[in-house]
């Protein structure tokens, strides 16, 4: 049973464009922080080579799914690439955790972001900017993984969610994964309790 003293944890969401960063920022941060809990999402796709179940993601039927949202299980839900599948953060293992007193980083799209900022007012929403527009198209474009009206899909979203970081309490730029990771850091553990939005120049303005 959680003691009611406990201190209610903080949660942040983590939102940027593909290509920004988020991966290798996540990578060093559980590294800094391994005993951080990271939200598991739940999706209907199939998995990809080297995911496995309950840890990358939580693979479920397009029914459980929908039993998921009609029960009112999911903190934050979206259709992806224009419908091809749904996914959704569960929300009892995330308010299971924040009533222990734990921090919890969600890293979700801008849709999901704007989901959770009207369920959870409370959570701190951080997005994470590339350095330059070109920095971000060189890293899109320079994968070579996928065929071009995909990149360009990719790129088209970006702009849109660079046009919503206004929307987030605090924007880091992502000129340095370790530095990014650090200012993660204190927003979990709440050594900066009044977080001020980061204006850095560079943010894609």
């Amino acid at each position: 049973m959680t003691d009611s003293t406990t201190t209610r944890g903080r949660l942040v969401v983590l939102a940027g464009p593909s290509g920004v960063g988020k991966s290798s920022v996540v990578g060093r941060l559980r590294k800094i922080m391994p005993g951080l809990w990271f939200s598991v999402s739940a999706t209907t796709r199939a998995p990809r080579p080297g995911e496995e179940d309950g840890r990358d993601y939580h693979f479920v039927t397009p029914a459980e799914f929908d039993r998921m949202v009609a029960g009112n299980e999911l903190l934050e839900w979206a259709e992806i690439h224009r419908g091809t599948h749904r996914s959704g953060t569960p929300r009892g293992p995330v308010e299971q955790r924040l009533s222990a007193g734990e921090p919890i980083l969600v890293e979700v799209d801008l849709q999901g972001a704007r989901a959770i900022r009207a369920a959870a007012p409370e959570a701190v929403q951080v997005f994470l900017a590339p350095p330059s527009w070109e920095v971000l198209v060189g890293r899109l474009v320079g994968r070579g993984t996928e065929p071009e009206h995909v990149v360009r899909r990719r790129l088209d979203t970006a702009r849109e969610e660079l046009a919503a970081k206004d929307e987030f309490d605090v924007v880091i730029v992502n000129h340095d994964v370790q530095r990014a990771a650090e200012d993660l850091v204190t927003l979990l553990t709440g050594t900066d309790t009044h977080p001020v939005r980061n204006t850095t120049a560079g943010a894609c303005e």
